[in-house]
């Protein structure tokens, strides 16, 4: 993958190309951010350009060998780990066939992605006890062309215990001319003394005008509504392309969120008891869309408050509900709308029990609406 294949991240690729050039390269650096920040083709663009052997001052030439060979995910001297599902295959190389297809049709992926892509019943995957056999069997292959060898981790929190104790005496003493890249979205799961002997690299949000061009470009959107779906995405592809591959559904979250602040608004206990066994039913992946939306509009109306319409990226049907709803939000409640919103997108991920998360949520909002 080129640097130009990268939405974004223009500082970022400018720091990669110069660390290469000069020699600088720590032989481990963990990338941080939200995986729709772009941590993952940040890594690979990064071994294609370290790789090159005609490498320019922004990219890699993508015609070497060596590039072609990063490109089709061959090269001898690049490694990759990531969760598997241990009752199918303890290792990755089981899954490298699916790995590859997955980079070459989409390189911009999240962890629900992935695992239903390689297990039908969507059992969670991990890396476990045999793949740190494997890192260092691997490792102590010679490189086959004389240079670099790296092993790219793809989300290295999801290693167990054993797995992680073996990666850190590796990484205590690393063999020479070996590069790991750690893709990591979420880093304070990692050994602390991991952390320690890596290099950290915080993935920013995309920058908007780039990904709105990309969105653009991408799903053949005009302007208005590239800019509305990367405000809501806030930086995030991933989040950006679910919303627009769910936009039959947008309504639904509209409608959801129109319902929950008119139930809340009149104290309707009935209401929003049925609201909440409602989305309750809804699978996880839709609850979590429903919430960033909710955390959207209200966003959206706080700058309808304050600065009028001119910074707002939402549609038509949106913007009429807004004239009514935005006088609810205010310095007042906005904070406590944020954290308890953002706390229900938390706890969802960690699989809590919806029914009684989202009869919360509605008494809560309850609460909020009448504190503008």
């Amino acid at each position: 993958m080129q640097f130009k294949n990268v939405i974004g991240q223009t500082e970022l690729k400018k720091d990669f190309i110069r660390e290469i050039k000069q020699g600088k390269i720590a032989h481990a650096q963990l990338f941080m951010g939200s995986l729709g920040h772009g941590g993952l083709p940040l890594a690979l663009a990064f071994t294609q350009y370290l790789f090159c052997k005609n490498p320019t001052d922004t990219d890699s030439c993508g015609v070497c060998p060596s590039c072609l060979k990063v490109q089709d995910l061959q090269h001898p001297d690049v490694h990759f780990v990531y969760p598997v599902v241990q009752a199918i295959s303890k290792v990755s190389d089981s899954f490298l066939a699916d790995w590859r297809t997955q980079l070459k049709e989409e390189p911009y992926f999240d962890a629900y992605s992935w695992t239903k892509r390689i297990d039908s019943k969507e059992r969670k995957p991990i890396i476990g006890t045999e793949e740190s056999a494997e890192i260092i069997r691997k490792l102590n292959l010679k490189s086959y062309e004389g240079g670099y060898k790296v092993m790219l981790i793809w989300l290295p929190e999801e290693m167990n215990a054993t797995c992680s104790n073996k990666l850190l005496k590796i990484l205590e003493e690393p063999p020479k001319n070996t590069l790991f890249l750690l893709v990591s979205e979420d880093p304070s799961k990692l050994l602390v003394t991991i952390q320690s002997r890596t290099q950290f690299i915080r993935i920013p949000k995309i920058e908007s005008e780039h990904l709105t061009n990309e969105l653009s470009a991408r799903f053949r959107l005009d302007k208005t509504q590239a800019e509305s779906i990367t405000a809501f995405s806030e930086g995030n592809f991933i989040q950006a392309c679910d919303f627009l591959n769910a936009s039959d559904d947008k309504g639904i979250y509209r409608e959801h969120f129109i319902q929950l602040m008119r139930t809340s608004y009149k104290k309707d206990v009935l209401g929003m008891m049925q609201w909440a066994d409602g989305l309750a039913a809804e699978g996880k992946e839709r609850q979590k869309l429903f919430i960033q939306y909710a955390l959207h509009m209200f966003r959206q109306s706080l700058l309808s408050n304050y600065m009028g319409d001119v910074l707002l990226r939402i549609s038509s049907e949106e913007e009429q509900f807004l004239k009514n709803f935005a006088p609810f939000i205010s310095g007042n409640n906005i904070r406590e709308f944020i954290e308890t919103f953002d706390d229900a997108y938390y706890h969802i991920d960690r699989n809590a029990n919806a029914r009684i998360l989202f009869t919360q949520m509605c008494f809560q909002t309850m609460r909020f609406i009448h504190q503008a």
